[in-house]
């Protein structure tokens, strides 16, 4: 009977972008290990992401969130090659992985620790823009009868592609008549997400999923900041626009209210409803000094057009529609 102790103080640090087919945790030792030991990989909550044992891997001992993703070398305590595969990274896989040695009677043999920080592609865009693209371009031979699949962080379905064509009627409210792709993505590999009518809302972790009958294929995720947009006000302007921009079925029967947070107090600067504008909701302040275009049902145009603007101020305005 023997044992010995292998414990390191050194953490290794991997980089990854989402989007990779695997990321490999290192873990390797050149002493020699019993047969009968058992190895455990763990998150740095101390779930299971792997288990070795018995001269096999058993997968009901790690949780969901690993299951069908992870993946160690043949034969490893004979190599001393402990590392593992951990497939499709995304952001959420960024944490501290622990491989651990147990010899039979669960002494630590060999103790590792590794850091993996998985880079998610961020993409920034002004709030009321018409359209961004969500990037994601795949190498991945990919063929019609695949399933691709876009969802934000809260798992709501962005947009589905299936057989050749969109797929939508388990898209999300939030996304109806806002996204678009490529029909061509099985022969140029471009799975890129058009997004349209941005508001702060749309502020989010974007995953891009590819299925086969045989299971998940490809995954890659991209965060979209949506940032206020900045417009700048030249002395003696006689008006600025403030660019806003929704899709049009959003309107119907909604009311659309344009105010000014900053400086304080919060004021109401514009109201639409009723297919009119309801001017006596507007702050004294702001009577005879704004605009909305008349055929904002049919364009989904919701910009407000403010009358002689202050030059030099520092303003903060917000819009929003709201639907019963």
């Amino acid at each position: 009977f023997f044992f010995f102790f292998l414990l390191s103080g050194y953490i290794k640090s991997i980089e990854v972008d989402s989007g990779q087919p695997f990321v490999l945790l290192p873990c390797r030792t050149n002493d020699r290990l019993p047969s009968n030991a058992s190895v455990e990989w763990t998150d740095r909550h101390g779930n299971k992401v792997h288990v070795f044992q018995n001269d096999c891997t058993v997968p009901e001992k790690q949780i969901q969130f690993y299951r069908e993703r992870t993946e160690m070398s043949v034969d490893p305590l004979q190599t001393g090659d402990l590392s593992l595969k951990l497939k499709f990274p995304t952001g959420a896989d960024t944490d501290t992985f622990t491989c651990c040695v147990y010899s039979r009677r669960k002494r630590i043999l060999m103790k590792k620790q590794v850091q993996l920080q998985v880079k998610v592609h961020q993409v920034e865009v002004c709030s009321g823009a018409d359209k961004v693209l969500l990037p994601c371009q795949t190498s991945v031979e990919l063929f019609k009868s695949y399933k691709v699949e876009w969802k934000d962080h809260e798992n709501r379905m962005v947009h589905v592609f299936q057989d050749g064509s969109d797929y939508l009627e388990n898209q999300d409210e939030f996304y109806r008549n806002r996204t678009e792709t490529n029909k061509d993505w099985t022969q140029t590999g471009d799975l890129s997400l058009t997004l349209k009518h941005l508001t702060y809302e749309d502020s989010n972790i974007y995953t891009c999923s590819v299925f086969s009958p045989d299971g998940i294929e490809y995954k890659k995720q991209v965060q979209l900041k949506v940032e206020d947009c900045q417009v700048e006000v030249e002395e003696g302007a006689e008006s600025v626009q403030l660019p806003f921009k929704v899709a049009p079925e959003l309107l119907k029967g909604a009311r659309v209210v344009w105010w000014r947070y900053d400086p304080k107090p919060v004021v109401t600067v514009h109201t639409y409803r009723y297919l009119s504008d309801q001017l006596q909701e507007q702050d004294h302040h702001y009577r005879s000094r704004t605009k909305m275009n008349e055929d904002l049902l049919q364009t989904g145009d919701i910009s407000l057009t403010l009358i002689r603007p202050s030059a030099g101020a520092a303003e903060s305005y917000r819009c929003a529609v709201w639907r019963r």
